[in-house]
């Protein structure tokens, strides 16, 4: 039987609906990025010099690598960043933390690092359903997007 958290019944759980949940990814993505700038800055400054010395014949295929770096270092500081602190005490990022929320499992127990890993990796199915599986959270009776179905989680008000 699953636990509730404390003090609370079953029918006073409260769950993370869709806006708030936007509200919260939208807070954590403007901390995200503000703390890559500066990696940022530093490998686009080559790419803009590169660029602009590919009108003069040098070759556009040396930007590969450094978009490349630039794009796995952004998904794993967002990785790192989601997981860390899902798993962590407070069981949320900044940005649910901010809005009263908390990620659980479906038995209101904290998630391991690998838990909120795969959720956050499930996050790109629901993406791929060109938000279909974000919108879920809306229609769903625990307001449960895809990514949440598939990993067995549940985003509370604490």
């Amino acid at each position: 039987m699953p636990r509730m958290p404390a003090g609370r019944s079953a029918a006073a759980v409260g769950y993370g609906g869709f806006w708030i949940r936007v509200v919260a990814a939208i807070i954590d993505m403007l901390i995200v990025y503000l703390a890559l700038m500066p990696v940022r800055f530093a490998l686009h400054l080559p790419i803009g010099f590169m660029g602009a010395r590919h009108s003069s014949g040098s070759n556009p295929l040396l930007l590969v690598p450094m978009i490349g770096v630039s794009f796995l270092i952004s998904t794993a500081a967002h990785w790192i960043y989601e997981a860390y602190f899902v798993s962590s005490e407070s069981q949320a990022t900044p940005g649910k933390m901010a809005l009263g929320l908390r990620v659980t499992d479906t038995h209101f127990q904290p998630l391991s690092f690998g838990a909120a890993t795969l959720r956050h990796f499930c996050k790109y199915l629901s993406s791929l359903t060109l938000g279909v599986g974000y919108a879920l959270a809306g229609f769903s009776e625990r307001k449960q997007a895809l990514h949440d179905m598939i990993a067995g989680t549940l985003v509370v008000r604490r």
